[in-house]
């Protein structure tokens, strides 16, 4: 059972404004170092490095050493979970309006399409997700869950859902701009790295927004009939 004093201890993690910004940065999925990190945050070196040490102690980081750097990121799909579902609950309302043309079309390529530690989110990922309810190959009156034809279309499609661990196959994930679950999970995370692999999105920025591809709005129509304008 997990006690009132353990729970503390990982709402403590966050509690901090700038490990709240390393967690939301290792969002993308990729390992940082933690000099990156720093220049991230806008804290020196020295902080940085304290500051992962708790999130690597407290089990939502892993870290790996190279050489003189020292990489981190998030520990599983659901310390990446835990993080993306605070951050939707973290702003209940109206996103600030952006202060420049560079953060407007920033908040706007991120909402378009992004990805959410291994998975798709933002308009795009609500787009397959919704899709793939319609069609019957995803359910969600009980949760999440890969129907017999859904599991068929992944073959199908040519993507694996090989099983790893404890993972589920399907999960819902909230999204913390369109305020509804998208698909996560071994499904999720495969149609992703299968999307960016084909060409269908690719990365666009610093960030991890990514943008659907002429390619990719073909194979999504042909594979999930989603029209290229609900993409764009």
């Amino acid at each position: 059972m997990t006690s009132s004093r353990d729970l503390a201890a990982l709402a403590s993690l966050l509690a901090d404004e700038t490990r709240a910004g390393f967690a939301l940065a290792l969002l993308d999925g990729r390992a940082w170092t933690a000099g990156e990190l720093a220049r991230h945050g806008g804290v020196a070196p020295s902080t940085a490095s304290e500051h992962l040490g708790k999130l690597v102690a407290g089990g939502l980081l892993t870290e790996e050493r190279q050489g003189r750097h020292r990489y981190v990121r998030l520990a599983d799909d659901r310390a990446a979970h835990l993080v993306e579902e605070l951050a939707a609950y973290a702003s209940p309302g109206p996103a600030p309006r952006p202060r420049t043309l560079r953060e407007s079309s920033a908040a706007h390529a991120m909402a378009r399409g992004r990805t959410c530690y291994d998975h798709l989110a933002g308009r795009l990922g609500i787009a397959v997700t919704d899709a793939m309810t319609a069609r019957g190959l995803l359910a969600q009156d009980a949760g999440f869950a890969l129907t017999e034809r859904g599991v068929g279309w992944f073959g199908d499609a040519g993507i694996a859902l090989t099983r790893t661990g404890r993972r589920p196959l399907a999960r819902g994930c909230l999204d913390w701009t369109e305020r509804r679950p998208h698909l996560a999970g071994i499904a999720g995370a495969r149609l992703c790295a299968h999307a960016l692999e084909a060409g269908w999105c690719v990365r666009i920025g610093s960030e991890r927004a990514v943008k659907v591809t002429g390619e990719g709005e073909r194979a999504l129509h042909a594979l999930l009939g989603i029209e290229p304008g609900k993409l764009r």
